[in-house]
């Protein structure tokens, strides 16, 4: 592909510049179907003659329909779509970063998003890339734990009905946080499971409890099952979050924050806060998954975004406990900025 891109690039780089504007056309309908011309123009900045002239070949050639309500993809539309991803990423240059960054951090793999409208897309592209690279990860018997959070919720809405049925078992990595029904694990692990066609198990167990009532709730039979399955995974998919938001987030008290923030925490996950150097710095009682836990685990995946979270992302991620990394163009080229100083 990248000889072809390089062919492309001297004798047609007016074509590369029409199949990514086109790319990017396709990508806005899938997410924001049905949508007029105008309202594409506008949301792209792109010309609504061009835009007029690209929905009409997009049409013509079966990938997009046009209502009275605007622009919708069809099924060929969203196959092409899926099939442009590495294209465009090899155009612009992303597969070069993904290798740097993984070298960088030490992991199998990175996959870096393209740079989206603006930082909603980009979490629905980061959810998007996510439910695809779990389905061509997934086989039969596996067994996939999931934690919460507002990016793995978009990953479950985002995972394609599966056509041929896979024995997958899901169950949340963690109990809850007392937050939003829709972004919490076990609505996730449910969601993602019927995507599937596979089972799931679920964790009813909120995640901030003392000790003391801890020991005793692993303990009932049926909260047992749960996390001897969360123990087994085959594989992990968990968010990142920065440290101060994640401690609000868990109800910490303003004092405790303050404690942790001192002490250098930048990035969180499972409960535990990460220094820049990747120490951790503390840690909260919690029920599911834990972080020596990720030893075992065949694949744990890690996923975030947004340039903003660059350095939490860098605390959390090494090769003890993760092997992938998914995050998007703006929060890749900001880590690498840090990591080359």
């Amino acid at each position: 592909m990248k000889e072809i891109i390089k062919i492309q690039q001297k004798i047609a780089p007016e074509l590369i510049k029409v199949v990514e504007r086109r790319y990017t056309i396709l990508r806005a309908i899938f997410y924001l179907q049905p949508i007029g011309r105008r309202s594409l123009a506008e949301k792209l900045g792109i010309s609504e003659r061009k835009i007029r002239n690209d929905l009409e070949f997009l049409k013509q050639e079966g990938f997009i329909n046009s209502t009275s309500a605007g622009a919708r993809m069809t099924s060929r539309g969203n196959k092409l779509f899926y099939q442009l991803d590495d294209y465009v990423k090899a155009l612009q240059g992303l597969d070069k970063l993904e290798i740097e960054l993984s070298r960088k951090l030490g992991l199998k793999e990175v996959y870096i998003v393209p740079n989206t409208m603006n930082n909603t897309d980009t979490q629905q592209e980061l959810g998007r890339f996510a439910a695809k690279l779990l389905q061509r990860k997934l086989k039969n018997e596996d067994v996939l734990a999931v934690t919460g959070g507002t990016t793995l919720a978009v990953v479950a809405d985002l995972m394609l009905p599966n056509q041929n049925l896979l024995e997958v078992t899901v169950v949340p990595g963690r109990g809850g946080l007392g937050e939003e029904v829709e972004i919490q694990a076990n609505t996730i692990a449910a969601k993602i499971a019927k995507k599937l066609g596979g089972d799931y198990h679920l964790l009813h167990v909120p995640d901030n409890l003392n000790e003391s009532l801890l020991e005793t709730i692993i303990k009932e039979p049926q909260i047992k099952e749960v996390l001897s399955l969360v123990e087994k995974a085959d594989i992990l998919i968990h968010g990142i979050g920065t440290a101060e938001v994640m401690a609000k987030r868990r109800g910490l008290k303003a004092e405790k924050i303050k404690e942790i923030l001192t002490a250098g925490a930048v990035g969180e996950a499972f409960g535990y806060y990460f220094s820049q150097t990747g120490e951790i710095v503390h840690s909260t009682a919690s029920v599911g998954i834990q972080l020596d836990d990720l030893k075992e685990i065949e694949t744990t995946i890690a996923i975030a975004g947004g340039r903003t979270k660059a350095e939490a992302i860098i605390s959390v991620v090494s090769n003890k406990y993760q092997d992938v990394l998914i995050t998007d163009q703006h929060a890749a080229e900001e880590m690498l900025s840090l990591l080359r100083r």
